[in-house]
């Protein structure tokens, strides 16, 4: 497996990201055209209707069962990394770094995790330019 870096760190599943998207999208313009073709024929329209409702609802279980799991994990982060800021420092992180801000640390070896979070506070950078700043990169191979 080659080592995780800033530039291979995103996760993608193509089974889910390409395949489970693609099929989706695929069948909202099907739905979207069969509802569209159905807009004179009564007998029709019900059915028409209810698939395209149906496929705009999949649509929104596929986007909500990557976030959910996504919030969860980034609070699980936070949390595991103050701890690691109060282990290396004795004070907890920072109030003012956002959800966002600590997941980007979380790549930050323990030599420059403490200074980098203090920096990503007082300089209100954004969470990819905190994965950029960071020079030894700790890998996060357990990710969702």
């Amino acid at each position: 497996m080659e080592a995780q870096n800033y530039s291979n760190h995103p996760q993608i599943v193509p089974l889910y990201h390409y395949v489970l998207f693609g099929i989706l999208a695929l069948t909202l313009i099907g739905s979207g055209v069969n509802l569209y073709q159905s807009t004179g024929d009564h007998q029709r329209l019900y059915s028409a209707s209810l698939i395209f409702v149906l496929v705009i609802a999949m649509l929104i279980l596929g986007f909500l069962a990557r976030v959910f799991p996504l919030k969860a994990q980034d609070r699980a982060i936070r949390a595991e990394e103050n701890l690691r800021h109060y282990v290396l420092t004795g004070k907890l992180l920072d109030p003012r770094l956002t959800v966002r801000q600590i997941v980007g640390l979380r790549f930050a070896s323990d030599e420059e995790f403490p200074a980098l979070a203090q920096r990503a506070a007082a300089e209100n950078l954004a969470a990819d330019d905190i994965k950029k700043a960071v020079r030894n990169w700790r890998p996060d191979d357990y990710r969702v």
